[in-house]
């Protein structure tokens, strides 16, 4: 049995922190294993993102109002203070970093290597040895060499991906997996609080994988048999998450 969760943002931003977030654990991926020049597409796209959008305010905003939260949280009574702290000391420190940091990925730019091989890498088949021998010279200095330099320029995102990460991390910790059936492959929810994310968890040997839809007072889950491609006629069990 495996149990597969997908996860549907129900707005912009949470959109954009999920997609940094995938970028952020191809990185890790990238920083643990040689994967030779697939290591390029997840930083190249992180330099396309954050030289479209400055995402540092708003992930600063959102740390204030956790940090807000969770301090109010700290002097009621039953609540498990060492958590609470525990979480408090992480978004403060994320905070002082990213404050501290100029804009993330500015600095690759200067980079004269990477940047002619991100002028490249849109291009279909354009990573052979006649278009970028500067790539293959690379490619061929030794693991622990690569894995250093390649650790020196996603170091800046960090002090962007971390926040994020720790903000999706308390998000998904709002609410617990409930067992919940959708009949006829449907499932449609609301809810009197704004959400920011739906969670299903299911069963991959029920042979089907859900599309969700909606906004943040109320969405839509409808299953697809993966096999068929249409709609599922059949009664589906699932785990249900609505994040806030």
């Amino acid at each position: 049995m495996t149990e597969l969760t997908y996860e549907q943002p129900l707005n912009e931003k949470t959109r954009s922190f999920l997609r940094l977030e995938y970028l952020s654990q191809q990185l890790e991926t990238n920083v643990e294993q040689d994967h030779q020049h697939r290591c390029f597409y997840p930083l190249f796209s992180l330099c396309e993102l954050t030289e479209r959008c400055d995402y540092r305010g708003e992930v600063l905003k959102d740390l204030d109002k956790q940090i807000i939260t969770l301090s109010n949280w700290h002097t009621l009574p039953h609540i498990d203070k060492q958590q609470v702290e525990f979480y408090l000391n992480r978004l403060v420190t994320a905070k002082e970093a990213l404050q501290a940091c100029d804009r993330p990925g500015a600095a690759l730019k200067q980079d004269r290597f990477l940047a002619a091989l991100r002028q490249r890498f849109n291009m279909p088949g354009a990573c052979c040895n006649f278009d970028l021998p500067q790539l293959h010279y690379w490619l061929a200095k030794p693991w622990d060499v690569r894995q250093k330099e390649y650790l020196a320029w996603v170091e800046n995102f960090t002090a962007l991906l971390n926040p994020i990460k720790l903000l999706l991390e308390l998000t998904r910790q709002t609410t617990q997996f409930n067992d919940t059936t959708a009949k006829v492959g449907f499932f449609q929810g609301n809810s009197n609080q704004a959400l920011s994310m739906i969670r299903v968890k299911i069963d991959s040997q029920q042979g089907c994988y859900p599309t969700i839809s909606g906004h943040k007072n109320r969405f839509a889950i409808h299953f697809v048999q993966f096999e068929q491609q249409k709609h599922s006629d059949k009664t589906i069990e699932f785990q249900l998450a609505t994040c806030a």
